[in-house]
């Protein structure tokens, strides 16, 4: 075994067990994912508690998904990962993990679409969108195709988020600040929801994501308005809830 390849071991091993102290996945939920060497692809086998995963029981598939090496198996959602590391050269690595509340974000339909601490404007870009919900297999990974060139994370409608970057390092820091946001924006419902960056501070942000390399626009691309193939929020009875909250908690506050 190379060097190269024990450090990727490791480091998707770090990462397993981060998932699984943090209550990220549960039961065999989660999976990760990384470029190897040509054709080849290092991951984690299915029906494994993240807590549990060493290094013997890592997988080696080809890029077809097919196993090379291993004695357990591929886990089913391979395709997604096989999609991502497909559609994008520029990614080594794909996690994919069920965050509480990023997952319940998504589980409920919406997508990050407004933008509101810069920092994360500059990390993952102004939108955050939402793979419709399908069946597993084929139907998931063709829903997530298009989004692909433009983003490097995603909310998946009751599957949580799946994330990629040029390290295993990167795609965990994507997936986390994910739920960070994820967690503001519903501790922010109650007492109005989070207010949108205006656009003269917002272009300036994304300028500073473009000169540091990250984002579509580094590559050529143009961010779409509106995400090709993604889910939008739509009004449900939990907006309407949400909305009496506030409404209440606003008449309580200028009743103090």
């Amino acid at each position: 075994m190379s060097p190269a390849e024990a450090q990727l071991r490791s480091e998707l091993l770090d990462y397993c067990h981060r998932l699984h102290q943090r209550g990220w996945v549960a039961n065999h939920d989660g999976n990760l994912s990384c470029r190897l060497r040509a054709g080849q692809i290092l991951c984690t086998p299915t029906a494994t508690s993240k807590a549990e995963v060493r290094d013997d029981s890592l997988l080696i598939v080809d890029e077809s998904g097919a196993r090379l090496s291993g004695t357990g198996k591929p886990f089913s959602e391979l395709t997604l990962h096989l999609a991502v590391l497909k559609a994008r050269p520029d990614a080594r690595a794909v996690v994919h993990a069920h965050p509480p509340h990023a997952t319940a974000l998504g589980a409920s339909g919406r997508c990050l679409d407004q933008p509101f601490l810069p920092e994360a404007v500059v990390s993952l870009g102004p939108l955050i969108p939402l793979v419709p919900l399908t069946a597993p297999g084929a139907a998931s990974a063709l829903a997530l195709v298009p989004l692909l060139p433009f983003y490097d994370v995603v909310l998946v409608a009751g599957n949580g988020v799946l994330a990629w970057g040029d390290s295993v390092e990167q795609a965990y820091l994507r997936l986390e600040l994910v739920e960070h946001l994820c967690r503001i924006v519903l501790l922010a419902l109650p007492v109005g929801g989070v207010q949108p960056l205006p656009e003269s501070l917002l272009r300036p942000l994304l300028d500073a994501r473009k000169k540091a390399g990250l984002g579509p626009e580094s590559r050529g691309l143009v961010l779409p308005a509106s995400p090709v193939g993604a889910m939008r929020p739509a009004s449900t009875p939990s907006d309407r809830l949400y909305s009496l909250i506030r409404a209440e908690v606003a008449a309580a506050l200028t009743k103090s």
